[in-house]
């Protein structure tokens, strides 16, 4: 059975490294929990290392922009990696091909700049009509609010009968815009899957994210072993189980996207909770109401 904590200073004191989600944990998509902040600098302060995990599709810079918008203080973290940072490495290392069709927000279009690092011999990309592409870049809907996937069956199909792999920036489903919920990249790329497509999915809780993660920690001179790793998310199906199936300890935050379910107010209700996770595959070491 999960542990209920009251806050992460309880038990961050057995890890070195702590990486960490960021909407509904860190930010609600428009401004950050004051909290959460106040308890990733202790961490810092205390010695940890703060890489934040986000399965944005964005590249790492633009992620850290966004949080300087927001006001999030720059040291609640070390670095920053991205499901983005990761699936772009894919996209230059040519996995759904040179001539790609982008499914997008206009403000992912950093997704198509220059290479990350690490990636030797990189194709040049070329941004084409569904039609002429080899390949699809999704890294969520054209319009996040007031579209569903179930809008997209057509496209898919026609994309599907060519045989064309559907590349995922972002392996999310749902997120919370303040009071909205939005459907993300993964959601499309789930349908695709369930249509017969092929979808290739780099963040969590696919292995991708976590092995730039750890690449990100040496670059910080820090060794770190699973053990000495905590994973902070409220993504059961995403950070919970990520963490689980790369054998590292997790706390589910359950004010985010399971709120409702947990019974959340400053903590869930224990019975509430235990159903929940009754039905999850995966269970986090710890849990706790928000991130403090």
């Amino acid at each position: 059975m999960t542990r209920i904590i009251e806050t992460l200073a309880e038990v961050s004191g057995d890890y070195d490294a702590l990486l960490c989600d960021l909407w509904g944990c860190l930010h609600d998509g428009l401004t950050p929990y004051p909290e959460a902040v106040a308890a990733l600098q202790a961490y810092r302060a205390r010695g940890g290392k703060v890489v934040l995990l986000t399965n944005s599709p964005r590249p790492a810079a633009g992620v850290a922009q966004q949080l300087a918008e927001m006001d999030v203080p720059r040291d609640v973290y070390d670095a920053i990696v991205s499901s983005g940072d990761a699936a772009r490495a894919g996209l230059f290392g040519g996995v759904v091909g040179q001539r790609v069709w982008h499914l997008g927000p206009e403000k992912d279009d950093n997704f198509f700049t220059d290479p990350p690092e690490g990636v030797s011999d990189p194709l040049k990309i070329e941004r084409v009509s569904l039609d002429e592409a080899e390949g699809i870049v999704c890294t969520g809907p054209f319009h996040e609010e007031g579209e569903i996937p179930e809008d997209y069956r057509p496209t898919f199909l026609k994309a599907k009968a060519r045989g064309l792999k559907l590349l995922c920036a972002n392996p999310d489903i749902m997120v919370d815009r303040g009071d909205t919920r939005v459907y993300c990249a993964g959601a499309l790329a789930a349908l695709y899957d369930e249509m017969g497509g092929e979808s290739l999915y780099f963040g969590k809780p696919h292995p991708p994210i976590y092995d730039l993660a750890r690449r990100r920690l040496d670059a910080l001179g820090v060794e770190v072993s699973a053990s000495r790793i905590l994973a902070v998310g409220d993504g059961m199906a995403t950070d919970i189980k990520g963490a689980v199936l790369e054998d590292i300890d997790a706390v589910f935050v359950t004010g985010g996207l399971a709120a409702r379910e947990t019974g959340t107010n400053r903590q869930p209700d224990p019975v509430l909770l235990e159903t929940y996770l009754a039905r999850q595959d995966y269970a986090p070491r710890y849990t706790i109401g928000f991130l403090r």
